[in-house]
């Protein structure tokens, strides 16, 4: 990404921030309900590389946003928590670079036979859906269920403006939001599922969505993300 497009990126990210109110807090109704922040807001806390003790350089925290500096070279990787969750509702404000693809795994598992994040966790796909360089499989733009299930393009917000997301699995019953919408909804484990896999990448990864629990994290896929506004729900 050119240096004018990543500033641009930072300034309109910032003044968002300015005006805004309660950016990556909790209201006190918020706590009672069981909600906590994934991101403070001004320290990557609670967040590590994935298969590594802690997050990469690369991975910043400034101006109440948690972003990947692709300007540094050295600490790139997909970061994750540091925690487990099973069942959940985890919402989040994402904001994607010109040309960039990056992404929301969850379901992840750490093991020593782990080679990446997206061998063992379903993916919540952030994609500049228009000038991508490549040509993009509808179940591979913004917001769908990656290789899996394809989101509606027009509920997707453009590369430089800031989106809400929202993934919610409780008892196998799977959705993702984009922008208050419903973008997917699917049940995983059944027939239907097996089917979806079958038809997909992950066919090859004998571990892909096995497992009720795992952690969360960030994809590094080499473009520009930020994120704020991390919020989880145990469910």
């Amino acid at each position: 990404m050119k240096q004018g497009t990543l500033l641009l990126l930072f300034m309109l990210g910032f003044s968002q921030l300015h005006f805004g109110q309660g950016l990556n807090s909790l209201t006190k109704k918020e706590k009672k309900k069981g909600w906590e922040l994934l991101f403070d807001g001004e320290t990557t806390k609670g967040w590590h590389t994935f298969r590594q003790s802690a997050p990469g350089e690369a991975w910043k925290a400034r101006d109440g946003m948690l972003y990947l500096d692709v300007s540094q070279m050295r600490g790139r990787g997909d970061i994750v928590t540091d925690r487990e969750f099973g069942d959940f509702h985890l919402v989040f404000e994402w904001m994607i670079g010109a040309k960039a693809n990056s992404g929301i795994i969850f379901m992840v598992q750490e093991r020593a036979s782990d080679r990446a994040t997206w061998h063992t966790g379903p993916e919540y796909q952030l994609i500049d859906n228009i000038n991508y360089p490549a040509k993009l499989d509808p179940r591979q733009m913004s917001a769908s269920l990656y290789d899996l299930i394809a989101c509606p393009v027009e509920l997707v917000k453009p590369a430089g403006e800031w989106n809400t997301g929202a993934i919610k699995l409780e008892k196998g019953n799977l959705k993702l939001y984009v922008n208050g919408k419903l973008a997917v909804s699917t049940k995983l484990w059944d027939e239907n599922w097996d089917r979806l896999v079958a038809g997909s990448k992950f066919i090859k990864e004998k571990d892909f969505a096995k497992f009720p629990r795992g952690k969360i994290a960030i994809q590094d896929h080499g473009g520009a993300v930020w994120m704020r506004n991390i919020k989880i729900k145990s469910l």
